[in-house]
């Protein structure tokens, strides 16, 4: 999905990032279609995403994480100014996958040489995102939800969360987040790079 300023023009988020994905893909010296293999995604589609042609999808950018070897947070955070270590909640980086219902804020003041972030993530009631590999191998994540009902599923057990409930799992293979409603969950994940 596109997302557009009023005008027609491309989200500036959106712009940013697609000249970041180009700029890593340049730096690994990976054509699309090298780019393509790695990842499994079309290269019309990772063209489109580099132009800023069309908003990537929390799975796309998951892949092209797992490709890079960096967390969706390290890939956000490039994208924005000099890290300071104090970010307001209003400053505070939120992005928006409107195809799936999920909205996630970077909670944590970026900074590329910690290891560990948070992350609040809101998913509507239905919403249902699939990440086919980790971001990192071995990420360790806490997912403490602060309220409504979050499924996640990892090494094919589906853990059922609800108000306070909080899950730690190491990040190997696939993973799902569902929000079976009936209302959106709202929940904070701790993330530790290995």
């Amino acid at each position: 999905m596109k997302h557009e300023k009023s005008g027609g023009a491309p989200d500036p988020v959106d712009v940013r990032l697609g000249a970041r994905l180009s700029r890593l893909r340049s730096e690994h010296g990976w054509s699309l279609g090298e780019l393509a293999e790695r990842s499994g995604i079309s290269r019309s589609t990772l063209s489109r995403a580099e132009r800023a042609e069309t908003s990537p999808t929390a799975s796309l950018l998951n892949r092209l994480c797992a490709v890079y070897g960096r967390t969706m947070s390290q890939l956000l955070s490039e994208i924005e100014a000099e890290p300071a270590p104090v970010v307001r909640a209003a400053d505070q980086p939120v992005w928006e996958d409107r195809a799936s219902g999920f909205v996630r804020r970077s909670v944590s003041p970026p900074h590329g040489g910690l290891r560990g972030e948070l992350v609040e993530g809101r998913l509507d009631a239905g919403a249902d995102i699939s990440y086919d590999r980790p971001p990192v191998p071995g990420l360790e994540q806490h997912i403490w939800v602060l309220e409504g009902t979050l499924a996640v599923t990892a090494e094919d057990v589906e853990h059922r969360l609800g108000d306070g409930d909080c899950l730690r799992l190491r990040v190997w293979g696939p993973t799902r987040f569902c929000c079976p409603g009936p209302g959106s969950v709202r929940y904070v994940m701790a993330v530790v790079r290995p």
